[in-house]
């Protein structure tokens, strides 16, 4: 398998809670309708090689960023490793260090949605296993990745993109090299298994693969709504 189709590879099967069952059984979950997610937001990702300013998109896809809101608000993404970091290529993230997170979330997933804005450096989208899989891993692009936008003909439609910090990204730690699709990844050998990652969270990160950077936090810091969405008159 070629680092582009890498991408794809999520943490084991994704299944969901309603609605439409894909190809890979998962089931896509509806935004939240009481959640009243801004056009725009800026997320602030305290790593632990400083901050990361991160502005959400809702024009570029709004289901995807949605969710993003939704896990942000969660705070899904406090102490999350990035876990696959290729120079030049993608930094990849999401699957939380507590495994019984990660297993409430297995069974949630979104609808896909069009690529409108280019898979360019600094980008953020969601990595998925094919049609209906989106859920809650995400990748940054670290160079301009144009092949993403139509790889196996759905491609990965971004959400976000860094507006500060692109030097911080630049220097997480890639040394592990890509991460093993299944179990049975050797400690700092080569990159850490999802379905590991999955299983048994931090608790199976931090002893082999010490160096991986992380998430300290992640927090909405500023926000933009409509008028009419903020109650006013459009």
């Amino acid at each position: 398998m070629n680092r582009v189709a890498r991408v794809v590879v999520l943490a084991g099967a994704l299944v969901g809670a309603s609605s439409c069952l894909s190809p890979f059984g998962c089931k896509q979950e509806a935004p939240d309708p009481n959640v009243a997610v801004p056009d725009s937001f800026v997320v602030a990702l305290e790593t632990s090689r400083g901050r990361v300013d991160v502005m959400a998109r809702k024009q570029w896809a709004p289901i995807g960023v949605d969710r993003f809101y939704q896990l942000v608000r969660d705070r899904h993404y406090d102490d999350a490793r990035f876990f696959r970091v290729l120079k030049g290529y993608v930094a990849q993230f999401g699957l939380s260090g507590d495994p019984k997170v990660n297993q409430a979330w297995r069974v949630r997933c979104i609808a896909d949605e069009p690529v409108r804005h280019s898979n360019s450096r600094g980008t953020i989208s969601y990595a998925r296993g094919g049609p209906g899989t989106r859920s809650v891993q995400l990748f940054i692009n670290l160079g301009n990745n144009p092949k993403l936008d139509s790889l196996s003909g759905f491609g990965f439609p971004p959400i976000a993109e860094v507006i500060s910090g692109m030097a911080v990204v630049d220097s997480l730690y890639s040394g592990y090299g890509d991460s093993a699709p299944r179990s049975g990844a050797q400690y700092g050998r080569e990159g850490p298994s999802q379905d590991s990652i999955m299983a048994k969270g931090n608790a199976y990160l931090v002893p082999g693969w010490p160096k991986l950077d992380y998430i300290k936090t992640a927090r909405v810091v500023q926000e933009w709504r409509s008028p009419a969405a903020a109650g006013g008159r459009p």
